[in-house]
């Protein structure tokens, strides 16, 4: 199941927030000296010894081959797609079968609106030497949309592969571009696919926590399709070890800032096949959205764009003749092989090595083409966050480890949610609330934050423009915090995810061997048959009593109704005047409007109501979160009475999946602003 963060208990405090900061902090330090330490201990690569000789271009009718002693990648010509990767006496690490499959390719998924989706391998039409000397080779494979039969996706599409002497593996980027006037399109998903060969690639490694043997991709065939097609429950499989256990892509998903380094391993020969991705800036919805890393196949991503965690709410749409050019990546393909030490520990500890290694050289000196910028034509953005909330401070607090980023200028806060068309570039706070966010290619942004402990999100009011070479200094900036008045209770923490709440065992019949689970939804109604639901304030504890997600109730097969939560409470008195405010942040939703009722369910209108919101589907696919929104509902004072009060939440859809609901971040009611 997820893992539970509590960082405080209910009453979370500006002392007490000062001493998570420390203590993250602290944390952080020793976890970055334990992985250096761990990096020095490992035997340096095989492959990484730096041949004589340089890297060597053969091309021919059908094919380009690249070869640096260490690495020998075969391209198709000019298609760009890649045929093989020799490595370490291995002819082909990766699965091919021509012409329909190939270890290596690029994809986007798209429609014309209102027709059939597809989604499509790129194809190159065109094979161009970019550089080629003794210590890189770099090739483009591009193909123009003008040019092509109009079934195909309207984007020009410049594929780039970079080989470097004396380096184990290679680099790869792509170049998509839409030119003004061409026709209407919707894309949502851009993409890099590898497929390690079947017969040596069995270990899956996308974390130092997600790290196990995997099932073959036959045992999928001959499985037992669950709620969704995704998830398969395997009857059968080829080791026995497997047999009974859920298998789904989605149970392998990392938030973007976690998605730097996933790949496979060999047994036999004892290889690595790594995808590292040096940078988030390139990839859609921002530092916290979730997305796939490698799943059963054995399939490895580097994903670009997709509605993965967020579905179309994310902006996928390409208009009236709407320009369009953004550059994917590089990310490097990396390979090693350790001697003496060939366990699985040596080979991931040895791959995170060489991903800080490409962390540190972003951007790239080396890239050719124009269109990638490198340091010194891009600029910088620096400042201080504070967080105005007087109830909680008399003055502004500095904002320790929050998320402060760029990204294009929204008309919300929460714009880079959905954003896929420009790039983004984030940063963490200092424990003072100092940030500093580097190698921004230039242009014009919205500033973008939120605080860990604090509710909603922070927007800049000002465009920031950055020039190349230049740092734009903000100083001191101040979130004014979404705040009425004082605090009566709270449930849950101000963190965007519903980790802390209630996360059930699994049924035993869908059990995996990793902390995700498959069909934790389908627990509430076994929790509560009959009745939903009550949370009793100064009683109830959050983390054991307010199930993590609020789901519909199945009647039977295909017809869900909904379920109603109730929170009791006790005001010693009511302000006359005034209302009062419930905050009310969701860290997921699907399909889903929120009814707010206080004191009488049977009121001919709820006192507040949030829009139907959410395509996430993030509590189907083991998520504890996707999209963030964020509600302040104002209840008039009438409404309450003096001791004994409730507020019912009801997820009101009615559906026809039972995982159909919101998943809570945060809940707290303010007294009127005027009450001592």
């Amino acid at each position: 199941m997820e893992g539970k963060l509590i960082w405080w208990s209910p009453s979370p405090s500006w002392l007490m927030l000062s001493t998570l900061c420390l203590l993250l902090c602290a944390a952080q330090l020793q976890t970055s000296s334990a992985t250096v330490a761990a990096a020095g201990t490992v035997p340096i690569p095989a492959g990484n010894v730096v041949p004589s000789a340089g890297v060597k271009l053969t091309s021919g009718k059908d094919e380009a081959m690249i070869d640096n002693g260490i690495i020998q990648l075969t391209l198709t010509n000019p298609g760009g797609f890649v045929r093989a990767l020799k490595y370490q006496g291995v002819e082909n690490v990766l699965e091919t079968h021509e012409p329909d499959d190939f270890g290596g390719y690029f994809d986007v998924s798209w429609d014309h609106p209102g027709g059939e989706g597809k989604t499509e391998q790129v194809v190159g039409t065109k094979f161009t030497v970019i550089t080629e000397t003794e210590d890189q080779v770099e090739l483009s494979f591009s193909s123009s949309w003008a040019a092509s039969p109009k079934d195909l996706v309207p984007l020009n599409v410049d594929k780039r592969f970079i080989v470097q002497k004396g380096v184990s593996g290679f680099y790869w980027y792509v170049i998509v571009e839409r030119l003004k006037g061409w026709p209407d399109v919707n894309m949502d998903q851009h993409r890099m696919v590898f497929r390690p060969k079947i017969t040596m690639f069995k270990y899956m490694a996308v974390s130092d926590e997600i790290q196990k043997m995997m099932p073959a991709y036959k045992d999928r065939e001959t499985g037992e399709k669950l709620a969704y097609p995704e998830a398969v429950l395997l009857t059968t499989a080829i080791e026995p070890e497997f047999k009974d256990q859920v298998d789904d892509k989605y149970q392998y998903s990392m938030e973007i800032k976690d998605h730097k380094l996933k790949g496979w391993i060999s047994d036999d020969p004892k290889i690595g096949f790594w995808v590292i991705s040096p940078s988030e800036e390139y990839i859609a919805g921002g530092p916290n959205k979730p997305e796939l890393t490698c799943h059963c196949g054995p399939i490895c991503l580097a994903m670009f764009t997709s509605v993965h965690y967020s579905g179309l709410d994310m902006v996928t749409e390409y208009r009236n003749g709407e320009p369009w050019k953004k550059v994917f990546g590089p990310v490097m393909v990396y390979l090693n092989s350790i001697v003496p030490s060939n366990d699985h520990a040596a080979l991931w500890q040895d791959a995170k090595a060489q991903m800080e290694k490409e962390v540190q050289n972003w951007p790239y000196s080396f890239v050719a083409s124009a269109d990638y910028l490198p340091a010194a034509k891009r600029g910088s953005v620096s400042g201080q966050l504070l967080v105005d909330d007087k109830v909680l401070s008399p003055t502004p607090k500095e904002a320790c480890t929050a998320y402060v980023g760029l990204a294009l200028p929204g008309t919300t806060e929460v714009a880079f949610q959905f954003d896929v068309k420009g790039y983004q570039f984030w940063t963490q706070t200092d424990p003072k609330g100092n940030f500093v966010i580097k190698n921004v290619i230039p242009g014009d942004y919205n500033l973008y934050g939120w605080v860990p402990g604090v509710v909603g999100t922070f927007k800049h009011p000002n465009l920031i423009t950055i020039q190349p070479g230049n740092e734009v200094k903000l100083g001191p900036v101040t979130y004014k915090a979404p705040r009425n008045g004082p605090t009566l209770w709270e449930i849950g923490i101000p963190d965007r995810s519903a980790a802390e709440f209630f996360v059930p065992d699994p049924d035993p019949k869908f059990v995996n061997k990793l902390y995700r689970q498959y069909g934790l939804w389908l627990r509430y109604p076994e929790l509560y048959p009959k009745s939903d639901l009550v949370f009793d304030i100064g009683v109830s504890n959050y983390s054991k009593d307010w199930f993590f997600a609020h789901v519909l109730r199945e009647v039977k097969p295909g017809d869900c109704e909904p379920t109603t939560w109730q929170i009791n409470f006790d005001l010693p008195d009511v302000c006359p005047t005034g209302n009062y405010t419930l905050q009310l942040a969701l860290a997921g939703a699907l399909e889903t409007n929120t009814f707010v009722y206080v004191n009488d369910l049977n009121a001919k209108a709820p006192a507040f109501a949030t829009e139907r919101v959410g395509k996430d589907n993030a509590i189907a696919r083991h998520g504890i979160h996707g999209i963030y929104w964020f509600f302040s509902a104002c209840l008039p004072s009438n409404l309450f009475v003096k001791g004994k009060n409730s507020i019912f939440l009801r997820a009101a859809r009615s559906g026809d999946f039972p995982f159909m609901g919101v998943m809570y971040d945060y809940i707290r009611l303010e007294a009127p602003p005027t009450q001592p």
